[in-house]
């Protein structure tokens, strides 16, 4: 089964990406995902100073079934990459040179400064990545230099800061969107008209996921302290389909949708792809599951697709999507099926409580011959 699709001028191998953060911390990480089947990975949001970024231990937090002890919720509070750039520079050459038919996507974070932005835009376009995310979503550190979801919950900064991106850029521009928004439209509409092609979604929900009852500490704790984090896994599914749902049907028809939210088995990503996702992001799933769990995302996909008749990809893309309608809209469709279900429950008593001859009858009109 051909699992290719082309988003933005650009081929995937398949619609299964990396997403940014820890599975895509280095290009050693990196190749191996290609090496294992991945059609692209966004790399960890890299920044033009790497010494102001300190990561603490620990930084996650899981929360498990009370029943199963599986885990459904995790949170971190994990910041953008602590490398030098021109480390990253290499490496993005060098995984281009390696793996030229796998898509590398660099995410880029930047203080609110144009000239910031648009010499970072250039000096990655160079190592020839196949195209920028805008991490216009992290939901923690580096808030207080108005970056990530500072930035990101503002329509008019999204807006500026991707013409800005899109002002150099050679290459598809897609801008990464925070959930933690009462309208993610808006947003992403702004960063639409600051020229992106892409918007992906979600980002992480802020979160606090728990607090230790013996030592009366939020989690997770460092050094007795904590900050509010980034919430993923299974539990945020339904909030990133939504969200998806609602892009796709706000969403010019030539802007496309990364989805992220949850994604651990195929089934996951088709439901992603039928409400508009062109490709799907995995980064919590990876963490918890490893590279290899490509395997059951391809041969899932292709099994969906051969059971239903999909030819292409593309095909599955939105086909859920005109199934959405208004409040107002179910209950006139719900009192019409009524309507229809008690005609029909009338005729079937009808037939049953008169003889076939008394409702033969009943229902004839007779045209004898002298007025034909």
């Amino acid at each position: 089964m051909e699992l290719s699709i082309t988003v933005n001028g650009i081929k995937f191998p398949n619609p299964f990406l990396l997403g940014s953060g820890p599975p895509g911390t280095n290009a050693r990480v990196i190749a191996k995902s290609f090496d294992a089947g991945w059609g692209g990975a966004v790399a960890k949001t890299v920044s033009l100073e790497s010494a102001k970024v300190i990561n603490v231990v620990p930084r996650y937090g899981r929360l498990r079934s009370r029943d199963t002890g599986e885990v459904i919720g995790f949170e971190n509070i994990e910041l953008i990459s602590d490398r030098p750039i021109d480390v990253w520079l290499d490496e993005f050459r060098q995984l281009k040179k390696e793996y030229p038919q796998h898509i590398l996507i660099a995410s880029i974070m930047e203080e609110y400064e144009k000239s910031r932005w648009q010499e970072l835009t250039r000096v990655v376009q160079e190592t020839g990545v196949d195209a920028f995310e805008l991490n216009f979503s992290c939901p923690h550190g580096m808030t207080e230099r108005r970056m990530g979801s500072e930035m990101g919950e503002h329509p008019d900064l999204t807006e500026e800061v991707t013409a800005w991106v899109t002002e150099v850029s050679k290459i598809p521009v897609w801008a990464k969107m925070t959930p933690n928004i009462t309208n993610i439209k808006e947003p992403s509409l702004a960063s639409v008209r600051g020229g992106a092609s892409g918007i992906s979604a979600i980002n992480t929900i802020l979160s606090v996921i728990g607090v230790d009852l013996n030592t009366l500490r939020p989690l997770p704790t460092v050094e007795g302290y904590t900050v509010p984090g980034g919430y993923s896994s299974q539990a945020v599914r339904p909030i990133a389909l939504r969200m998806v749902s609602q892009l796709a049907l706000a969403l010019p028809p030539q802007v496309s949708i990364s989805g992220i939210g949850g994604i651990e088995r195929s089934h996951d990503a088709i439901e992603f792809m039928l409400l508009g996702a062109s490709t799907v992001q995995l980064c919590t799933g990876v963490m918890l599951h490893g590279v290899k769990i490509i395997d059951e995302l391809k041969e899932g996909l292709a099994r969906f697709m051969s059971d239903k008749g999909f030819e292409t990809v593309e095909e599955i893309v939105g086909k859920s999507i005109p199934f959405f309608s208004t409040h107002m809209n179910l209950v006139q469709k719900m009192k019409e099926a009524k309507r229809i279900r008690a005609g029909e429950s009338s005729r079937d008593n009808d037939w049953a409580e008169k003889s076939i001859t008394e409702k033969t009858e009943e229902l004839t009109s007779d045209r004898t011959a002298e007025n034909a």
